[in-house]
């Protein structure tokens, strides 16, 4: 009597309960459930007429379209795997993970055929091309094939909950990006989990603002669906279409990395005025500034919360959970406590801080270590990569590379990820903490601490600073204000204004491209 544990299950669900209902909002196209549901079954038969099967691999690049929401059902309930790729990458790097996937059917987005065509020679094991929207020469256009495909000849396939449904790419900022092989297990946990700590119903609206290529928006292509709700589509992310479209489509919830948050706070007053209010934001991918979930809560009336996990953990592990005290603090020291990664999710297995010996760190807020987890939404491993695989494993736990404390209640907050702690004379230095710090002056719109080669310390902190439009402060105002607030060895040495952040596709700040970028100022 027992069901595999897959998400597809949820498709299942929303299509008998939820079949008249709106699903699917993209421009000016409105899909049912039953509409989405039907167009992801003909093209789950066209693949099947390709030859795709069991285990094989389907990539896509596209943003957030109705297109790639679809492949997150048609292209598992075949008992194939999805590889959803990150459109922001260069052509070579479609190339790497193409090839190291082994997809045989590449679908992308009329933004990124020229790129594909350039390197179609590069990729031997691609058999069929699909464009999504636009045209290309010696490419299928995927609307004509579904308009070709019989939804009654699909073939349904057994599916074991331990079977691969998606391969996600990390960014691969210093090396070749790895595979993560994600099971249906672990997706369907990750979004039962949601479920449980952030209520959710079919009333819901969910605006696309993060890319469903990251680790499976967060399986909130899956989890939108499970709650009955409405997918609005966001094609690009720019505060102007934020708003607009909350205002028009009446949104209610929303995932965004720090970095648009940051664009959504700063944007001008313009947009922000009488944008629509109690919209629930979920935040995760770096450390949320408190600064900036003060903001985003005071001025726009939106409720931040924050989750922590990573590609390989399907993606949420901790949740902020708010509790009955919190609501007596004030609005500034409740964004501190926000901003930490919280406590364990009841479905994603068990977290531990541990020092180098592997022993858990006591619950004293000062003390660090490395998070390791294991349980239930903790990846297979990384794909053709055994050697990765057995590094992160070792111990028998999976291994984040997030040194954090926790506070006596519990409570998880991350300090750094390992390799950017800074080592100042024998100090630990925190560059989150620096950073936080420094986002509370009214002058500061983004900053990045990295730690830089001294002579005489061995390593010193470094800032480099992105300032509020029309705002106006000296290195001096900048290093005043810090050592007001925090002990003088963790102030930066040097503040260096810049236009631009060096990041990933995803939004982290890359630290190792300002390491050397600043390797010549190390000395003075």
């Amino acid at each position: 009597m027992k069901t595999p544990l897959t998400p597809l299950d949820f498709m299942r669900r929303a299509r008998r309960l939820y079949g008249a209902r709106e699903a699917v909002v993209d421009g000016n196209l409105r899909l049912t459930y039953e509409a989405l549901f039907e167009r992801c079954d003909r093209w789950s038969a066209m693949l099947q007429s390709y030859g795709v099967g069991t285990g094989d691999r389907v990539a896509y690049i596209a943003p957030n379209t109705h297109a790639l929401l679809e492949a997150f059902y048609a292209v598992p309930q075949i008992g194939a795997v999805l590889v959803p790729i990150n459109y922001r990458l260069t052509a070579n790097d479609f190339v790497y993970i193409i090839n190291h996937s082994g997809a045989r059917i590449v679908c992308a987005h009329a933004d990124y055929l020229d790129a594909l065509e350039s390197v179609r020679d590069q990729m031997p094991g691609v058999e069929r091309l699909v464009a999504l929207e636009g045209e290309k020469p010696g490419w299928l256009a995927y609307e004509a094939e579904l308009a070709r495909a019989d939804a009654a000849a699909l073939a349904r396939p057994e599916i074991a909950e331990d079977d691969l449904i998606t391969i996600n790419y990390t960014s691969g900022t210093t090396a070749n990006p790895k595979g993560v092989m994600i099971t249906h297990r672990n997706a369907y946990f990750n979004s039962v989990g949601t479920l449980v700590h952030v209520h959710m119903t079919p009333d819901e609206r969910y605006l696309w603002t993060l890319p469903m290529f990251h680790a499976n928006g967060w399986t909130f292509v899956w989890t939108v669906t499970a709650a009955g709700g409405t997918h609005v589509c966001l094609r690009k992310v720019e505060p102007a279409s934020i708003f607009a479209l909350i205002n028009q489509e009446r949104v209610t919830m929303l995932c965004a990395a720090p970095t648009v948050l940051i664009g959504i706070a700063n944007a001008p007053p313009d947009l922000r005025s009488g944008v629509r209010r109690g919209v629930r934001v979920l935040t995760a991918g770096a450390p949320p500034a408190a600064a900036t979930i003060e903001r985003i809560e005071h001025d726009l009336g939106w409720e931040v919360t924050h989750v922590y996990g990573l590609t390989e953990t399907a993606p949420f592990i901790t949740i902020c959970e708010p509790l009955a005290e919190h609501v007596e603090l004030s609005p500034g020291e409740r964004a501190r406590i926000k901003a930490r990664q919280g406590v364990e999710l009841i479905t994603s297995g068990e977290l531990t801080v541990v020092d180098e010996r592997g022993d858990e760190v006591p619950h004293d807020g000062a003390t660090a270590g490395e998070i390791v987890v294991r349980g239930n939404v903790v990846m297979e491993g990384y794909f053709n990569d055994p050697e990765a695989t057995a590094r992160a494993f070792h111990g028998g736990v999976f291994h984040t590379g997030d040194a954090a404390v926790v506070h006596l209640d519990g409570y998880v907050e991350i300090r750094d990820r390992l390799k950017d702690v800074i080592i100042s004379g024998g100090e630990n230095i925190s560059s989150v903490e620096v950073e936080g710090l420094l986002l509370r002056h009214p002058a500061v719109q983004e900053v990045a601490v990295v730690g830089i080669p001294d002579e005489r310390w061995g390593e010193a902190p470094h800032a480099f600073v992105i300032l509020a439009g029309g705002a106006s402060v000296s290195e001096e105002e900048l290093r005043a204000f810090a050592r007001d607030a925090m002990a003088h060895f963790k102030v930066p040495k040097t503040f260096h204004f810049i236009d631009e952040l060096p990041k990933t596709a995803t939004g982290k700040i890359q630290k190792f491209v300002l390491r050397g970028r600043s390797s010549a100022i190390g000395t003075q």
